[in-house]
Formats: C-alpha cells, structure tokens, sequence
C-alpha cells in the first residue's frame, strides 16, 4: 500500500538538491524502492483497521497536536496518501517544514484566519491590493475577522495585542505590485507573515526564505499548471500546519485525490513552465511598452508570465477581439489568458478601494502561456485595434 505522507522521505531528502531537480522528485523519492514509477493514485476514502484500540490512540494524538497520524490511513477528511506527496514536494519547493493542502486557495486562507482566530487573534493587518475575494474575505468579516488595511510602512503602527496575521501579496493581483517581503517581516515582529506566493511561484520568489511563517498558493494557477485542477496549499512550519490539519479535518476542506496527482504532476514542470513562459511575457511587456495604443504596461522586476497594461481605448472592446489569447478568469496555464480585473476578479472590491490600490477601469491583465511570442504579438496586435487620437471614455458594463 502506498503510505506516503508529509515528512515520509527524510532519509533520501537532500538539502542541496536545486530546485529543478525537487519539482520532479520531491514526494516521489520513495517509488522506486516500491517497484513504482508513476505515483499511485489512492482513492479510499476510509481504511481498513481491527485495531481500535490504537485507532483511538492515533486519533486522540491527532487532536492534540494536528500531526499526521503514524502507521496507515485512517479516514480520507484526515489524510489522503496521494494528497500528502504534494504536500511534501510543495514544502520541499517553498523550503518549509511543512504544508497542507485545501480544496481552494480560499479554502486555505479561510483555514488560517480561522486557526488564528481560534486563538483570540482576530484582527489583520494587511496591504492592497490582494486577489479580490481575499480581500472580500477580510472586509466583510464572515469568518469574523477585522482587518486594518495600510501601506507597507505603516504596518508596524497597525499591529495590536490581537493581531493574529499580516497578509501581503508580491507580486500583488493584479497590479503587479512587488513589496520587500524581508522588511515587512521584520515590521511583522512575532505577529506571523502570510505571503501569497501565486504569481511568483518558488519559482522566482521564496518567500519563507525572507521571513514569512505562512505562504499561500492558489494552487489552481501555476502548480497545476493546466486550467483542469482547484486547490490551495499553505507552507509553514510543523506546528501551524498541525493547526491547520485540524481545520481541514473539521470543516471539510479537503483536496481530492485525483487533485493531488495532478498538482504534483505538475510541479515536475513548473521550472520549465514558469521560465518559458516568463520569457514570453517578458517580450510581450516590450512590446507592450513601444506601442503607442498603451497607456502604461506593469511588469514585474522578478520577473513572471504576468503582465498588467492600460489602453487608450476601451479595454472591453480588446478583450471582445482576441482569438488566439482566451478571454477567462483565472491564470498560470499553458494557454494565455486574459482578462478585466475591474469587471470580475476585483469587482467584488469596493470600487473606490479598488481604485485606491491601482486597480484602474483601464487595466487588462495578462497571464502568458507557452505559445509562440509572435503569434500571441500577432493576435493582441489586432486586438489593440487602430490607435485613437484622445482616449476613448469608458462605458460602464453592465453586470
């Protein structure tokens, strides 16, 4: 049986290992000593015992602690084998601990305001603009949180006795915004960092490496890789993720299995995925920038497949021309995406904050995929349209 879990392959990890070659064998180490290639794809939901004696004792230690019970599976809400080698190659990825796995990246972030809040920490720092149902999540309070929104200097001065998190996204959505994680963590002091990692992927950017305790992932972008997967995974340490198993394992939040496979099949190309279409995007930012029917293009000094520009014209009118790129939500496939963050990712954002956080009526945001440069040029370039002599005034849509 495969009994994979967090923390299963310590006696193979190398440290020194780069981060190519972890992305293809991180949570898979233990296969070949299996007589295994490809991992196993487990879809128990429960688990044979005739043990309930020590059934009882290994549920009992897992609600003291959160910790992955020891010995086989128990009970899918708890733990699933083929979730767990995720979890292990994304911690792995992250240079943390630990990390656990959620049906959604909002899934996740729930997870963790709820286990701070469960400590009486209720209140949260946090910096805009963030994707827009986080920062729905924060304002309208419905896990019973209270948020104070700051700039990064005055995040310090925002903290309180109950200050349970300070959330930060770099690069943000979908301004592309890049902060300095490493002295919003000492700003932080012992008040725990959560650095949604989405855009930038371990790829580019290691969060935990600059001092965030927590990073999030919407796992559905970039580490799945293909627009057919939803999920979320939190890397932090062991003990916050003990807290967080719990979580899961009470509300429900669970990641399927054939989800799992996918996410750590997809981490074995996330190197090559994320640089290829980096490159890509850099050269669309250039482009972009040269010509004469954009107003502004944001591309991020790290780097990245994402890119944000404003049009002169009506950026309605663009994303109804596209052909080759795909008018959706979402983003981190293979294919190019596009879409108007005022209309739907941040709509649910008041539009005065929205805007406040740069979040323009003007702004498109592209997320590249691997096709050929030219062609992507070729199919934005006529989407762009004729150059207008003055800007044309935007209609408000109609939702």
């Amino acid at each position: 049986m495969d009994t994979a879990s967090t923390g299963a392959y310590d006696d193979v990890r190398a440290a020194s290992r780069a981060l190519a070659t972890e992305a293809v064998h991180a949570g898979r180490d233990d296969l070949a000593r299996q007589g295994l290639h490809a991992p196993p794809i487990d879809l128990s939901t429960t688990y044979p015992s005739y043990d309930s004696r020590a059934e009882a004792a290994r549920i009992d230690a897992f609600a003291t602690d959160g910790a992955d019970p020891v010995g086989p599976p128990v009970y899918a809400r708890l733990g699933n084998p083929t979730v767990a080698r995720f979890e292990t190659a994304l911690a792995r990825l992250e240079g943390t601990e630990s990390a656990v796995a959620f049906a959604s990246g909002m899934a996740a972030l729930s997870a963790v305001l709820l286990a701070r809040s469960a400590m009486g920490l209720r209140h949260v720092v946090a910096v805009r603009p963030l994707y827009g149902c986080s920062d729905h999540l924060l304002t309208a309070g419905l896990l019973g949180t209270e948020v104070t929104w700051t700039d990064p200097a005055g995040i310090g001065d925002a903290l309180r006795p109950d200050t349970g998190l300070v959330m930060v996204e770099s690069p943000a959505n979908p301004t592309l915004a890049e902060l300095d994680l490493r002295a919003i963590a000492h700003a932080c002091g012992s008040v725990p960092l959560l650095a949604d990692n989405t855009f930038a992927t371990p790829v580019l950017q290691r969060p935990a490496g600059q001092g965030a305790r927590l990073v999030l992932h919407s796992a559905t972008k970039y580490l799945g890789g293909h627009g057919d997967v939803m999920a979320g995974v939190v890397a932090c340490d062991e003990e916050f993720a003990g807290r967080l198993r719990q979580i899961r394992f009470a509300t429900g939040g669970v990641l399927h299995p054939l989800a799992g496979y996918l996410l750590l099949r997809g981490l074995a190309t996330l190197p090559v995925r994320v640089r290829a279409a980096s490159a890509n995007a850099a050269e669309l930012a250039r482009r972009l920038a040269a010509d004469p029917r954009v107003a502004r293009v944001r591309y991020p000094r790290l780097g990245g497949a994402m890119i944000a520009f404003e049009v002169h014209g009506d950026p309605h009118e663009l994303i109804s021309r596209v052909r080759l790129v795909t008018p959706a939500v979402s983003l981190g496939s293979v294919d190019t995406l596009i879409q108007h963050p005022a209309s739907i990712s941040h709509r649910i954002v008041d539009a005065e904050d929205r805007r406040g956080a740069g979040v323009s009526d003007r702004l498109l945001r592209l997320s590249v995929g691997l096709e050929d440069v030219d062609d992507l040029w070729a199919d934005l370039d006529q989407a762009l349209g004729e150059p207008a002599l003055t800007p044309v005034p935007l209609r408000e849509a109609v939702h």
